[in-house]
């Protein structure tokens, strides 16, 4: 593989999100999030599984930086906790919880390695759930509030910031199909939530810059998205995979970029919903100028017209493809295609994939080595794609690899592993896998 197109400048790192690791929820004053209730909801996460321990990395974190930067990373993108700052979603900021970033932070500076903070990584403070969560319009004045905050106690040391990760599947998963904290299914409340998401990021970043104690902070959003592809050449395929696109990709793009909603979305929204209340004003608050799109990518759709009828999008499972233990087909063109894509269409100034990966089965042989050829391969091959996206003008900065460890892994419990570093969860001992070694050689071939 050419290391050419990525510049010397080029991030290379792994992400993570702080529920899915740190554990330690009782501790260091931390407030009960939707995720805490979620997942101690009998029935509601696989095998009764909680993130009250996860990979500890609230005590162990010294422990991960020194394995990034054996790795060679040169970032670290990581979520910080709202219930640790402030507790109840309102009112005093918590200054152990802070400590605990605070000394992250200076851990990563001291290794060499960028911190890349996102401020909102789906733990919604439960007492904000129970004033309506993200479907109340006033969740997107609180969280404004706190990332002020953190960028006001933290910024001197933190230059990269990320408001939200994956609004789509906050919405989605948490709000219309239940799989996700807090649980409702809903497609009325997860419209609502939709658009308060957007004027949340919308409020943020200029609380943010006015935060900002250098001035100089590099803020964005992280976006889920996926290239969209028609299954056939017919009219009814091509019409039904832009739909799809609109309703799932850039139902989340236009706002983050061109102040408005696709019109074919809300025109099929429009048919049997209510859409979000635009009050005066909500169209200036979207779309903040930013300095960078996050994006997260780990497959694509081929969609066809089901029966002919394109406002019917199904997806078609390709036979030849390889799929990981989520389901999700191993298609590393699509990564390069939806970069090219989201360059040509929407402009961002920088690009950086915050979050790309696969979960297979794999396990310590005899000899305790985790040989994970697949992942080996779905790093390789995604990473060139990235360089080939580069190569045809895309102005992408940064990619970081889902994930630096086994984690919990949301409704899915302990049951999936997407780490290039294995956690044993009874003794937290960690084991870097075969594609871990991958990563950290081609990040020193990069570097030479």
């Amino acid at each position: 593989m050419d290391t050419a197109p990525f510049g010397k400048e080029f991030l290379w790192g792994a992400a993570t999100a702080a529920y899915q690791i740190e554990g330690g929820v009782r501790e260091g004053g931390r407030g009960t999030s939707i995720w805490d209730t979620f997942s101690h909801t009998p029935g509601r996460t696989r095998d009764g599984a909680t993130g009250d321990v996860a990979c500890d990395h609230y005590h162990l974190y010294r422990q991960d930086v020194a394995l990034m930067k054996e790795l060679g990373a040169n970032a670290y993108r990581f979520s910080i906790a709202w219930p640790r700052i402030v507790p109840d979603g309102v009112g005093p900021t918590s200054s152990v919880g802070v400590d605990f970033y605070s000394r992250l932070v200076d851990e990563l500076l001291a290794a060499g390695i960028v911190p890349c903070a996102t401020l909102y990584h789906w733990d919604l403070p439960q007492s904000l759930e129970d004033r309506g969560g993200w479907r109340n319009r006033e969740t997107a004045d609180r969280f404004a509030d706190y990332a002020a905050r953190v960028v006001a106690l933290l910024g001197n040391r933190v230059g990269c910031w990320i408001t939200l990760n994956e609004p789509q599947v906050v919405a989605i998963c948490g709000h219309e199909i239940g799989v996700h904290a807090p649980g409702l299914c809903d497609k009325q409340a997860a419209l609502i939530v939709d658009h308060v998401l957007n004027l949340a990021h919308g409020k943020a970043i200029p609380a943010m810059r006015a935060a900002d104690p250098t001035g100089k902070a590099r803020m964005g959003i992280t976006l889920n998205l996926a290239r969209v592809y028609p299954a056939g050449q017919g009219e009814a395929d091509h019409r039904a995979a832009d739909l799809f696109d609109a309703r799932f990709y850039r139902w989340y793009l236009d706002p983050t970029f061109r102040k408005s909603y696709p019109a074919d979305a809300v025109e099929f929204y429009g048919r049997d919903y209510i859409l979000p209340r635009l009050d005066a004003g909500d169209a200036d608050l979207l779309s903040p100028p930013i300095d960078f799109l996050g994006v997260n990518n780990y497959s694509r759709h081929v969609i066809r017209a089901e029966n002919g009828d394109p406002t019917r999008p199904q997806q078609v499972r390709q036979p030849a493809s390889v799929y990981t233990t989520m389901d999700w087909e191993v298609a590393p063109a699509g990564l390069r295609d939806i970069l090219i894509q989201v360059h040509r269409q929407y402009g961002p100034k920088q690009i950086m994939v915050t979050e790309n990966g696969a979960s297979f089965e794999d396990a310590p042989d005899a000899a305790g080595r985790v040989r994970d050829e697949p992942r080996v391969a779905f790093l390789r091959d995604y990473i060139a794609a990235a360089g080939e996206a580069i190569e045809a003008g895309v102005p992408l900065a940064g990619y970081f690899v889902w994930s630096l460890l086994d984690n919990f892994e949301w409704g899915q419990g302990y049951s999936k592993r997407f780490g290039i570093v294995r956690v044993d969860y009874r003794t937290q001992r960690r084991t870097v896998k075969d594609s871990g070694r991958w990563y950290q050689q081609w990040i020193a071939q990069w570097r030479d």
